[in-house]
């Protein structure tokens, strides 16, 4: 059972100082999802320091690559049950894709083994494979009735996720953004809270930046039922500043302390320094 925990306004160190004020968990909106263990080692012992000085402003912390797969169980479960301790959620990322090569008893193993070691996301993604928007629906309901959380991703690019050359990609090509946009819909009314927007082909490895893209997204879902992939910080204060300090944005755990002085609105680049503002009744 998570740690009910004070609100951030009371608790953190210069309160006399105004900040933009932030929801407390659980949010609804303006989450942050972290990045864990895959481009840098992260244990517990990291998390922690990490927790107890910015935790009141992480959602959620996403594996990656499957990297919980090679670890040991004794480490998986540490580090699940600190997040819980903090209100943090935990997400798997988009490993299934690789679990459903190997077919479906696997994946009713894989989701039953991250029930039992306490994940609460099983992120549904296919930037490497290609599955019909009916089977993956099925995923949907099959996690959801496992009693855990499905956030599926969607993106543009075919082969997005792996750190692939940006020139590979292009040789690729990108899907239709109203294509994407319409599966989205289909996997929130199956039951999805939320939808993982892809960065790859919109705000990496392209250029210019495809900034329609995110606009149609919002425009056709709404920002709160979407989360972007911003891990970079050229990338999150785009977002900031062209849809509030409210967006939902999954970043590296290294740049969280970054993201949410942006987030209040008590630093930043020229472009935003002072500018980011909420009002809140």
């Amino acid at each position: 059972m998570a740690m009910k925990r004070k609100s951030e306004r009371t608790e953190r160190s210069f309160p006399f100082l105004q900040v933009n004020q932030r929801e407390t968990k659980p949010r609804k909106r303006g989450l942050t999802e972290i990045r864990g263990p895959y481009y840098s080692v992260v244990g517990r012992r990291y998390l922690e320091d990490l927790f107890e000085t910015m935790g009141a402003y992480v959602d959620s912390l996403k594996f990656a690559g499957g990297s919980f797969t090679l670890m040991p169980e004794k480490a998986v479960r540490a580090i699940i049950a600190l997040c819980h301790k903090f209100d943090v959620l935990v997400s798997t990322g988009g490993f299934i894709e690789r679990v459903l090569a190997q077919g479906s008893d696997a994946v009713r193993r894989y989701v039953a083994e991250c029930k039992k070691l306490g994940f609460d996301i099983i992120e549904i993604s296919a930037g490497f494979v290609s599955i019909p928007t009916d089977d993956w629906l099925r995923l949907i309901d099959f996690v959801r009735k496992s009693g855990l959380k499905a956030k599926p991703e969607v993106g543009i690019q075919f082969g997005a996720g792996g750190a692939t050359a940006p020139a590979e990609l292009k040789a690729e090509g990108t899907r239709d953004p109203n294509w994407a946009v319409a599966q989205a819909k289909r996997f929130l009314e199956a039951g999805a809270e939320i939808i993982m927007i892809e960065s790859e082909g919109i705000t990496e490895n392209v250029d210019p930046w495809r900034t329609d893209v995110p606009a149609k997204f919002i425009d056709e879902l709404g920002a709160e039922k979407l989360m972007f992939e911003a891990a970079d910080p050229d990338v999150f204060a785009w977002y900031i500043k062209n849809y509030g300090a409210d967006v939902n944005l999954f970043v590296d755990y290294s740049q969280i302390v970054q993201l949410e002085c942006l987030r209040a609105g008590i630093w930043g680049t020229k472009s935003l320094w002072g500018r980011v503002v909420t009002y809140k009744e």
